[in-house]
């Protein structure tokens, strides 16, 4: 008697399955387009947007950034301790990030979670910490500890912590299950699986990702000084208010150089960790 894997049905069947999952995908992405296009003229209508005031505010920015030069290096010792501040800032909170986000994604992670309950709580505590700005939780923890470069760190511990066990979860995610399920087949212990399977697999994605966050945070440590968070953002804010834009033009070249050489140096790191996987 024929099977229906011998008369080539199953096949025929998954096919279909397939090419019907590719239809509502489908259809499911252009009701998400369409609705993506009418949010955005009801926006590009119900906000009003005065078009008359761009031409003039060009013109005012023009003569502004004419008051810029030449940029004004008096205060190059206050200005390079600030940068060199953010950078410590950047640097503690984003270690500690990371550190505290590594140990979290393992048990939210979905292929080795222990447990779901804990997994579904660290999912979404991670999704809580990310959906609040790093400048927001600057402005909390300001009125938490006072201000100075202590904020600035825990603000970008917190948010730190939230963007990276997801993108750490993920790429445990992406590990071979066939790893883990032969693991698992050994009679090794969650411990074992994580150690010996899941971590080298997925060592090469979570550096990467930590220099990428390392980016992100120095940038963003720039900005927390501004708040009072501590870092170069302070003289950049004090420039700004006090009318010294020759100051402010050299305080951003600063800021510039500092993130640009940063990202100089994790782009080379970024390109022997993939040479070496």
């Amino acid at each position: 008697m024929a099977t229906a894997a011998d008369t080539g049905q199953a096949p025929k069947n998954g096919a279909l399955r397939a090419s019907g999952e590719q239809r509502r995908s489908g259809n499911l992405l252009k009701w998400y387009g369409w609705i993506g296009a009418a949010f955005f003229l009801f926006s590009l209508i119900q906000l009003h947007l005065d078009y008359s005031r761009i031409l003039p505010g060009i013109a005012k920015f023009a003569k502004t950034a004419g008051l810029m030069f030449p940029p004004d290096a008096s205060q190059w010792k206050h200005v390079l301790l600030a940068a060199v501040e953010s950078i410590q800032v950047a640097i503690l909170g984003t270690v500690i990030g990371i550190v505290v986000a590594f140990f979290l994604a393992f048990l939210a992670a979905d292929n080795i979670a222990p447990n779901r309950a804990v997994s579904w709580f660290i999912r979404s505590f991670a999704s809580l910490l990310r959906a609040i700005p790093t400048l927001i939780w600057a402005l909390i923890f300001i009125v938490a500890v006072g201000m100075g470069p202590l904020p600035g760190v825990l603000a970008i511990m917190v948010h730190a912590v939230g963007g990276l066990i997801k993108v750490f979860s993920q790429s445990l995610e992406e590990v071979d299950e066939g790893v883990i399920e032969a693991m698992r087949s050994t009679g090794a212990s969650w411990l074992q699986i994580v150690l010996q399977g899941v971590l080298p697999c997925a060592l090469s994605a979570l550096l990467a990702w930590c220099v990428m966050r390392f980016e992100g945070d120095l940038a963003e440590s720039t900005i927390l000084g501004a708040v009072g968070a501590g870092g170069i953002g302070f003289e950049l804010s004090h420039a700004m208010r006090s009318y010294h834009f020759d100051q402010a033009l050299f305080v951003g070249f600063v800021i510039f150089m500092m993130v640009f050489s940063v990202e100089l140096v994790s782009n080379r790191l970024k390109l022997r960790m993939r040479k070496r996987a």
